[in-house]
């Protein structure tokens, strides 16, 4: 699918969301077929649907439009897989993805034999959690979820346990890292890059375009990361603009311990305006607590630095959040279509405490309880000469 539809628009794509919401149980009043078989009626997009559909990507983690887009279409769709509606297996290069592959995490988790991120992707570590689980259950260890294996897991129930430790393991890699930023590794990812520039505006220095400067304010919070001694590249070469997935699996070859995502914003009038920063957050309530905490950190520094206005941290379930292994947060510097924002963004002094924003926001990531340097105080010189004493 490559539109976007909108109250107003009739199409096949309306009538399955709408069919997927009854299923789920979000949309009362729908009495048509929920099978694939679709009414006329059931494929214009109207106002009601709308707002369910506004809920529903609430809790998703995806921004609440109430349009009908790729990613609203997709998340539907692994909405609508409940644990035991598929046999669930490995498939490298091909994850199966939905609701019943989380489900089955979350189960594993409670029971002990997984510690990774509750993502919904039946992946690697999914796959071996549960021929562990198999393997201590007196079957056959092939780590395929099918009726076996879901009857044994409905046999023992579920466990109370005290707290996610995916986010417990997160917390732990932190701490036992050490508060020195030198060694630790860290992939920036400027969103555009290739062919794909994004919008052009005009900047203090004559035009310039989107990735321009998203390749600029990376390559500034990169240069002070390597002058810390930190281990950083460049999520893939600037001339390249491959897709989020990709993306992630260059982070997760490099075995990074942080993931940046750097992309600025639109919006169809000029008032929408500020920095947003983003992490990994579920509806199933795993989250990166990691991500998490840099995004606080990342959010506070550079709105006590520079005049954009704080528009907050929030939960997401975006692809390179979702995909990459080490915690990972995207910051959102503003918006082209804001005037203010716009000076800002083309001030190279202003990227530049953009820059040391974030990495100040790392080193306070890792100083744990060590940290007591107010918000906004703490500068590059210093950091450095913390790192070298």
């Amino acid at each position: 699918m490559t539109n976007t539809f909108r109250v107003g628009d009739r199409s096949p794509r309306v009538a399955e969301a709408r069919s997927t919401l009854a299923r789920l149980g979000l949309l009362s009043g729908f009495e048509g077929d929920l099978s694939d078989k679709y009414a006329e009626e059931d494929k214009l997009f109207d106002a009601d649907l709308s707002h369910v559909l506004k809920a529903f990507q609430q809790s998703r983690g995806i921004v609440p439009s109430g349009h009908i887009d790729d990613m609203t279409l997709r998340e539907l769709r692994h909405a609508s897989y409940r644990l035991g509606s598929r046999v669930l297996s490995y498939q490298p290069h091909n994850e199966m993805i939905g609701d019943d592959v989380a489900s089955l995490q979350v189960q594993l988790q409670e029971l002990g034999f997984y510690s990774h991120r509750v993502d919904g992707h039946f992946g690697r570590g999914t796959h071996e959690a549960l021929a562990n689980y198999q393997l201590n259950s007196g079957l056959q260890d092939d780590g395929v979820c099918g009726p076996e294996t879901l009857a044994a897991l409905k046999l023992l129930g579920r466990r109370i346990t005290g707290g996610s430790p995916h986010a417990i393991r997160e917390r732990e890699q932190v701490r036992n890292a050490g508060p020195m930023l030198a060694g630790k590794r860290v992939v920036i990812d400027p969103a555009l890059g290739g062919a794909n520039k994004g919008a052009l505006v005009a900047g203090l220095h004559g035009q310039i375009s989107e990735e321009e400067i998203l390749w600029d304010l990376a390559s500034r919070i990169k240069g002070r990361m390597i002058s810390a001694g930190m281990e950083t590249i460049m999520s893939r070469p600037r001339m390249d603009d491959p897709d989020h997935t990709t993306r992630a699996e260059i982070a997760n070859a490099f075995g990074a311990d942080l993931v940046l995502s750097l992309q600025v914003d639109q919006y169809p009038n000029d008032k929408a305006h500020g920095v947003a920063t983003f992490y990994f957050g579920s509806s199933t309530g795993s989250s990166s607590l990691t991500g998490e905490t840099l995004s606080g950190f990342i959010q506070r520094e550079i709105c006590a630095r520079t005049e954009f206005q704080n528009c907050g941290t929030h939960a997401r379930t975006w692809e390179m959040l979702r995909f990459t292994q080490a915690p990972t947060v995207e910051l959102v510097a503003g918006y082209l279509s804001n005037p203010g924002d716009v000076a800002r963004l083309t001030d190279p002094a202003i990227r530049d405490s953009i820059a040391e924003a974030v990495v100040v926001a790392v080193k306070r990531l890792y100083l744990l309880d060590r940290d007591d340097t107010p918000t906004g105080t703490f500068k590059f010189a210093e950091l450095l000469r913390a790192e070298q004493a």
